[in-house]
């Protein structure tokens, strides 16, 4: 997903831990377990005409991952579904994109997680297209990747944790750095999985 501009810096309204706060002043701290170890979950939501795409499903997908993650969100889906429906509304946003995200924050910091406090934030921007203009007009150009999508005995892969898109980062890159799109992600088994960050439909 290509933006253009600095995320650190932009106007707008992110929502965090439960009240709406100035885009710049949406922080965490640098020793949060999530930064160290991948201790987090998020989504990705498309705004159409004002309204997030299937967000019910969406909110409860991200509870879901984080149970899958050992743990648990301090809201409901009814409340995340609230959340994100103001946050998107402040930011008057018709169209875009939508980055909910929970993580394990600096309460303590080792290879355990247990006595962390659960973070959640909702940020929405201004997001067309995940391929360029160009590129989908003249098709988008795919190479092999390296890495496979991980066998389920040996990571949660229906979770959507932040530590599992490793490689993903490592293959776009890739690809992009030989003159390609995107990389195709192949399973533990050598099936067709999905792109780096987008899905592949038959």
């Amino acid at each position: 997903m290509a933006t253009s501009g600095p995320m650190d810096d932009r106007d707008g309204m992110i929502w965090l831990d439960g009240q709406l706060v100035p885009w710049r002043d949406a922080r965490t701290h640098v020793l949060s377990h999530a930064l160290h170890y991948g201790s987090a979950v998020f989504e990705g939501e498309r705004i159409y005409g004002g309204r997030v795409f299937r967000l019910a499903a969406h909110s409860a997908r991200l509870i879901r991952s984080a149970r899958l993650m050992d743990f648990e969100l301090p809201w409901t889906r009814a409340e995340i579904d609230a959340a994100t429906r103001a946050v998107v509304a402040a930011d008057r946003l018709t169209s875009g994109y939508v980055r909910p995200i929970a993580w394990r924050g600096a309460e303590t910091l080792g290879v355990s997680a247990l006595g962390t406090r659960v973070h959640l934030a909702i940020a929405p921007w201004q997001w067309t297209h995940y391929f360029s203009r160009e590129a989908r007009l003249r098709g988008i150009r795919l190479t092999l990747a390296g890495f496979r999508r991980p066998p389920p005995e040996s990571a949660p892969g229906e979770s959507k944790a932040c530590g599992l898109y490793v490689i993903c980062t490592l293959e776009k890159d890739r690809a992009i750095k030989a003159g390609f799109d995107d990389a195709l992600m192949l399973d533990w088994q050598g099936r067709v999985a999905e792109a780096t960050g987008a899905n592949i439909f038959s």
